[in-house]
């Protein structure tokens, strides 16, 4: 047995279908595309979403919901992520800076300090916004939060105008 007279078994392998050859081969003359339409001519590509002329089901679902263009997204730090960090660091005044270096937000990102956990350290805590409860956990350890300007501060001060 040699390389050359390797062969697959039988029945195994099928020939590809030789389109447009001749009537003899019966796939000559429309070269089995049928008989006229946008199909049988070259360059046809079928739109996406394109469901033979009938109404695509994109068009008949409704749409839903709303995306609000103004909203506000803030990456969420728990105060016992804060614990973490003064424990391993012993820096007490945590600013986006410090997260960062700590790898638990991005450059961009706005940073939101939520109250979910204990703290048990005197902190001052640098972010864009502090929810009720992580600002009463921050104060009453005797530490600060400070709210940086920009975007937190004009939502404060739009709330404010509505009262």
């Amino acid at each position: 047995m040699n390389l050359h007279s390797l062969k697959p078994a039988e029945n195994a392998t099928k020939g590809t279908k030789r389109i447009g050859r001749g009537q003899g081969s019966g796939k000559g003359g429309t070269s089995t595309r049928g008989h006229k339409g946008a199909q049988s001519r070259s360059g046809y590509s079928r739109k996406i979403g394109f469901e033979g002329g009938q109404m695509p089901i994109y068009r008949i679902l409704p749409k839903r919901g709303f995306k609000n263009i103004n909203r506000v997204e803030y990456n969420a730090i728990n105060i016992s992520t804060l614990q973490y960090i003064f424990e391993k660091t012993q820096i007490s005044e945590i600013t986006p800076d410090v997260l960062i270096s700590n790898g638990l937000v991005k450059k961009k990102d706005l940073i939101k300090v939520l109250g979910k956990g204990e703290l048990s350290c005197k902190l001052t805590v640098i972010a864009h916004a502090f929810s009720k409860t992580a600002k009463e956990a921050i104060e009453k350890n005797g530490g600060v939060a400070q709210v940086i300007g920009g975007v937190a501060q004009e939502e404060n001060k739009t709330n404010n105008e509505l009262e």
